[in-house]
């Protein structure tokens, strides 16, 4: 099967169970689709490829997910003998914990097998709002790497922003990034704190701070990470203006 990627992990689950296939046949569909996105995308910052295969070549433990390849999100959760990074500069190298963390331990007994560890950029939180929108029935606009870093790239797309009904914003570190298209733009801002950042970031609560205390205009806030929520309530807003119109 060539496309078991576009699989979810209940589908994938299924065909380990049925014996329809193999978890070693799941990993290296898995590590064959990061080695050819990875390198646009930079997501995967620790591949641990060698110990995914081997533990997807002998038994799993019989876990709802027995077998399916899983990305280890490189914050917090811990995994025995690899660099933690916590996105920064400053852990990286500094840190390889002996053991896993609880969390690591609970997923690798429902079954998973970690192939890699992913970053903890914003795109994987905005990238769940902007698919989760287009399953709800949205045309969706993707605007990335346009941070209060660098203000000259969001007013690239200031013509684009205008346009939406509603735009769905994803920041972490100071979470800036609302306040500033709320304050741009006459349209309704649904700012969508993330959990990356350095060690006074707090796992995202900064950022979530900084955008329920926005001074802007028209900008309301879903916890942590939720780019789910965002989405559903950016897809309601844009629905309501449809059926107006």
């Amino acid at each position: 099967m060539n496309d078991l990627w576009r699989l979810d992990a209940t589908a994938q689950a299924e065909l380990v169970r049925e014996k329809s296939v193999r978890p070693i046949e799941l990993v290296e569909a898995a590590i064959k689709r990061i080695e050819r996105l990875n390198p646009k995308l930079n997501a995967v910052v620790t591949p641990m490829y060698d110990r995914a295969r081997a533990e997807a070549s002998v038994a799993v433990p019989e876990g709802p997910f027995a077998g399916v390849p899983f990305l280890l999100k490189d914050l917090l959760a811990e995994y025995a003998e690899v660099r933690l990074t916590a996105g920064s500069a400053f852990v990286d190298g500094r840190y390889t914990p002996e053991a896993d963390s609880e969390l690591t331990r609970r997923l690798r007994r429902a079954g998973l097998i970690v192939v890699a560890a992913a970053g903890t950029a914003d795109l994987p939180v905005a990238e769940e709002a902007a698919l989760v929108a287009e399953a709800l029935g949205n045309r969706v606009d993707r605007v990335y790497d346009c941070g209060v870093a660098g203000l000259h790239r969001l007013l690239d797309h200031y013509d684009l922003l205008a346009e939406a009904n509603v735009i769905v914003a994803v920041a972490g570190m100071e979470g800036a990034l609302p306040s500033v298209i709320g304050g741009l733009l006459d349209r309704p801002v649904i700012a969508v704190p993330t959990s990356i950042g350095y060690g006074a970031s707090f796992g995202g609560i900064a950022a979530l701070l900084a955008m329920l205390n926005s001074c802007a205009p028209g900008v309301s806030v879903v916890n942590i990470d939720n780019g789910y929520g965002a989405a559903h309530q950016a897809s309601q807003i844009n629905h309501l203006i449809a059926k107006i119109r």
